[in-house]
């Protein structure tokens, strides 16, 4: 088998920005007006007051202080609280297409390539506007690639499951070149009248193209590894068979929960175990690594994880953060995270794209900077 290798990356990301601090205020109004629409029955205690929240409190749980969406009016919106997007017609281009194409053109001109040359679309994200035709076919079709598509979810790990599954296409001569595209607008599926979980997500859409042939600066693939295993911990219960149960959930039993602590707990070790056990197997050490690009959903575990690893308590130059801008982005966060800190990277420098989330499923991606 021949090197294989990632020649260009893309990042879209939406205009529209959501401070803390909007975030909280539209928040609080929420619980200020069903506290007081349900005081008789707060203070008889046949039900709890809702918990007002903090950006204090956002940036102590997580490290999160803004978030991309891609509309801000309709999450801030006391009476919706959810995103506002138009509904288009069949002959326009769906939003995850819209943004697909968007990062995958930037992926394409930064590997010095053309849509010709490319034969496959991989379209790996968390969750999907619609069942089918796949976004990933739309995608194809609206860069001109004369090929195949198909659309894989993942959760969290979606990107870099993604990866794999290019490098083995790849590696079996089934294609030359593969696009991996993760649209992800996670504000359609949080809750943002739950506070445990208000503040966690933004939006944002990656690229990576992977091929059989160098460019300048690409990294060349050392390896991947997989791993998942079964929790109920990180759940998402919105799906088309939701309109057929009875009786019918509401948002709090139907959209993005989970139980934080628990997830802490399972995972830290889940994936320090995967990327230390990925390192021996391609017999390199820990301190061989210049950086590690770990997905984007807290802050702390990212921290724990990267000290586990590393054995010392890493630099941001070690394990940079962009969950502090981006919030939460599921499968693109590690992504955005190569996406933008990887210039400085020199032939030889090694590093290590990692993802963990729902399933749980965690994904490793060793790479190499080749020569340019």
């Amino acid at each position: 088998m021949g090197a294989i290798y990632i020649t260009g990356s893309g990042l879209f990301t939406p205009e529209q920005s959501i401070s803390n601090d909007e975030l909280v205020a539209s928040y609080n109004e929420f619980v200020r007006r069903h506290n007081d629409a349900n005081a008789t029955a707060i203070e008889a205690g046949e039900a709890e007051a809702l918990p007002l929240s903090s950006s204090e409190f956002i940036v102590k749980a997580s490290g999160i202080q803004s978030r991309y969406v891609v509309d801000k009016k309709g999450v801030l919106d006391v009476e919706r609280m959810r995103p506002e997007i138009r509904r288009r017609s069949e002959d326009e281009p769906s939003i995850q297409c819209e943004m697909s194409v968007a990062a995958a053109k930037e992926a394409i001109v930064a590997a010095g390539r053309k849509p010709s040359d490319i034969d496959a679309v991989v379209v790996a994200c968390s969750n999907f506007q619609r069942a089918y035709p796949a976004i990933a076919v739309e995608v194809q079709q609206a860069l001109g690639i004369d090929g195949w598509a198909f659309d894989m979810n993942v959760a969290c790990s979606s990107a870099t499951f993604g990866l794999q599954v290019a490098t083995d296409t790849i590696a079996r001569e089934n294609a030359g070149a593969v696009l991996v595209i993760s649209p992800e607008i996670c504000s359609g599926h949080l809750n943002f009248r739950n506070r445990d979980c208000h503040f966690i997500f933004g939006d944002a859409c990656t690229a990576l193209l992977v091929e059989n042939r160098p460019a300048p600066g690409a990294f060349e693939i050392l390896g991947t590894r997989l791993k998942t295993r079964f929790s109920n911990n990180i759940r998402n219960d919105q799906g088309f068979l939701n309109r057929a149960e009875e009786p019918q959930r509401n948002d709090d039993e139907r959209l993005f929960r989970q139980q934080g602590r628990k997830v802490f707990k399972d995972v830290v070790p889940m994936v320090n175990d995967l990327i230390l056990g990925h390192l021996a197997s391609l017999d390199l050490r820990p301190d061989q690594i210049r950086r590690l690009w770990l997905h984007q959903a807290n802050l702390s575990m990212n921290q724990l994880i990267a000290k586990r690893v590393l054995g010392h308590e890493p630099s941001a130059n070690e394990a940079p953060v962009i969950l502090d801008r981006y919030a939460n982005t599921s499968s693109a966060g590690s992504i955005i995270a190569f996406h933008q800190y990887h210039d400085d990277f020199k032939a030889g420098d090694t590093g290590v794209i990692c993802s963990f989330g729902a399933g749980y499923s965690a994904g490793s991606v060793v790479i190499r900077r080749t020569a340019s």
